[in-house]
C-alpha cells in the first residue's frame, strides 16, 4: 500500500459493530467516512469525492444499498465511482441483484481482511485506474 496518498472510501453499513470494525481495519490503509442510510449517505457523497464505496444491501431507512446504488449509477457526477457490495445476502440472486445495479463486485460476509483489502485493491486499479 502506498503510504504517500490514501484514498477515500465510503463504508454504507446499518451494523454499528461491523461500521466500528471496517472504519478500524480500513484507516491504515483509506481516509474512512461511514453511514448507516440513505439520508446520511447523500450527506457524505455531497461533502467528500469517495474513491470507492463498500455497500451494504440492508440499511437504515426506506432505501436498501441496492437501490443507492442504481441511483449512483444514474449521477453523472458519480456514476463512475467503484462500487463493491459487501453483504451477508449471500445468495446466488443476491449477487446477481447486485451485479444487475451496477457493482463492481460483490462479497458475502463475513470476508478474510486480506480477500477484502485485495478485492479494493483489484477494483480501484481496474475501475479508476488507481494503485494502492
Amino acid at each position: 500500500m502506498s503510504e504517500t496518498k490514501k484514498y477515500n472510501i465510503l463504508v454504507v453499513e446499518d451494523d454499528d459493530e461491523n461500521q466500528r470494525f471496517l472504519r478500524f481495519f480500513m484507516s491504515r490503509y483509506f481516509n474512512v467516512e461511514t453511514c448507516d442510510s440513505e439520508t446520511s449517505f447523500y450527506e457524505k457523497i455531497a461533502k467528500t469525492n469517495f474513491d470507492i464505496i463498500l455497500m451494504d444491501i440492508s440499511l437504515k431507512g426506506k432505501k436498501d444499498g441496492l437501490q443507492l446504488l442504481k441511483e449512483i449509477r444514474h449521477d453523472n457526477q458519480r456514476k463512475d465511482i467503484p462500487v463493491i457490495v459487501l453483504s451477508a445476502h449471500a445468495f446466488q440472486r443476491d449477487k446477481e441483484n447486485a451485479f444487475k445495479a451496477g457493482a463492481d463486485d460483490f462479497l458475502a460476509k463475513p470476508v478474510m481482511n486480506n480477500v477484502l483489502l485485495e478485492t479494493i485493491k483489484k477494483v480501484l486499479k481496474e475501475k479508476a485506474g488507481k494503485e494502492i
